[in-house]
């Protein structure tokens, strides 16, 4: 898991301590108290520090890995819900960083404005997605086809009211609500919109939702392992516990991990069609005929690897082939979340963004790799997997007025005659 490569293994002061006192005036960061549970206190009282912290982040580890197996099977929406939770939790952790720090300037309503922000945000985001998915039932209730209609404008209209609450502040202190300002909104840049983001990939099939986290857990996981046993050569400074060979034995890792993981998958339709809601059930549905993405393939081995690998040809699904470049992403670029964030509390002299999770830190701690992944999937897949969808287009063509939709018809009509489509069709 992020932020947990090789502890330093050298007694005395850490290589953290010594660069914390350089930049900060020598003080080093505020201590935290011991947040593992007794129980393991207990059990782990014989280890030494290092192997002690080694076995309560295993144990918590393998018990988030198996409350993430019990969300995967409860389904999509509680996939959703979870997602929504986590948003508010971390969007609670940097706002109370935010709060603890500039509480000098006297901030009036600092939080208060922020969690109203981040309701404008979330309305104007959810709002979005339930129209763009939920078109039918939207268009068969009068008073939610009223808030469809004038969605933005009414998002709008909530962003302004909180805007001009933040301009009154600037009355009692001008850079007391500029910071607020900047904090507010960056936290939401980072946090809400990414989450978003993460819905998004979820409507295009639950593979492109566990896929992607699964290989930034597996790579956070098997970066700690070879940085813990073999880690010599520091990676960078700003996590100073983090070394190139957890760094590089994560990265194999994960790709080998990830086009295991997408071949099981891709068998399975519950997790290849995309998340679809069932107007007659009124539930979401995931049965579909499998696109080629999932469907068995024979590639052609390249002929330097005939002789190594023994075999000319292999079956594979595409989908393993874009698995590699989300593992690549995931073990390559990925872990810059992570050095953001550290790079982000080492500024504010904190150890972790809370103590909710013992041994890990706070769920931002847990998440900080997984929002950068969201934005990556969502732009992979629209640039690389989805075209235009036919079922927006014709809920778009339904809320045209009547002569709009016949001129579009008309116009359609012409089109597939002169390509020879239409009359095909007639003659058949």
């Amino acid at each position: 898991l992020q932020e947990s490569e090789s502890e330093n293994r050298l007694d005395g002061e850490t290589a953290s301590d010594s660069e914390s006192k350089s930049e900060f005036g020598g003080s080093s960061p505020v201590p935290t108290s011991d947040d593992t549970p007794e129980v393991l206190n207990r059990a782990l009282s014989n280890l030494s520090s290092r192997w002690k912290n080694w076995w309560v982040r295993g144990i918590l580890t393998l018990a988030m890995i198996t409350f993430f197996f019990i969300i995967i099977y409860l389904g999509p929406m509680v996939l959703m819900t979870i997602v929504m939770c986590v948003q508010i939790k971390c969007f609670h952790e940097i706002i109370t960083i935010g709060y603890n720090v500039y509480h000098s300037y006297d901030l009036p309503w600092f939080r208060t404005l922020s969690w109203y922000f981040l309701l404008c945000v979330n309305y104007f985001f959810y709002g979005e997605t339930v129209t763009d998915y939920f078109f039918t039932l939207v268009q068969r209730e009068e008073p939610l086809r009223i808030l469809s209609k004038y969605h933005r404008f009414i998002s709008f209209a909530l962003y302004l009211t909180g805007f001009e609450q933040l301009i009154n502040k600037l009355m009692s202190s001008l850079r007391g609500a500029l910071l607020q300002f900047g904090w507010t909104h960056v936290t939401l840049l980072i946090v809400v919109t990414q989450s978003h983001l993460i819905i998004h990939n979820l409507f295009e099939g639950m593979i492109w939702f566990i896929v992607p986290i699964s290989c930034v857990i597996c790579n956070d996981i098997m970066a700690y392992m070879f940085g813990f046993f073999f880690g010599r050569t520091p990676l960078i400074k700003l996590s100073p516990k983090k070394t190139w060979e957890g760094f590089i034995g994560g990265f194999f890792s994960t790709v080998l991990f990830g086009l295991l993981l997408s071949y099981v998958m891709s068998g399975y339709r519950c997790f290849t069609c995309p998340v679809e809601f069932n107007n007659d059930t009124n539930s979401f549905t995931v049965d579909c005929e499998p696109s080629e993405l999932f469907q068995l393939q024979e590639y052609n081995i390249p002929v330097l690897l005939h002789s190594v690998l023994g075999w000319r040809t292999v079956r594979m699904y595409p989908f393993q082939i874009h698995s590699i470049a989300l593992s690549t992403f995931a073990s390559l670029i990925g872990p810059f979340g992570g050095f953001f964030a550290s790079g982000f509390k080492r500024a504010f002299k904190i150890k972790d963004f809370a103590n909710t999770i013992p041994g890990h830190g706070g769920i931002m701690d847990r998440f900080d790799c997984q929002y950068l992944m969201a934005t990556f999937v969502n732009v992979y897949i629209a640039s690389f997997i989805r075209g235009p969808n036919p079922s927006k287009l014709i809920q778009q063509f339904l809320t045209l007025r009547p002569e709009q939709q016949l001129h579009i018809f008309n116009t359609l009509k012409a089109h597939l005659v002169d390509r020879g489509v239409l009359a095909s069709l007639e003659d058949a």
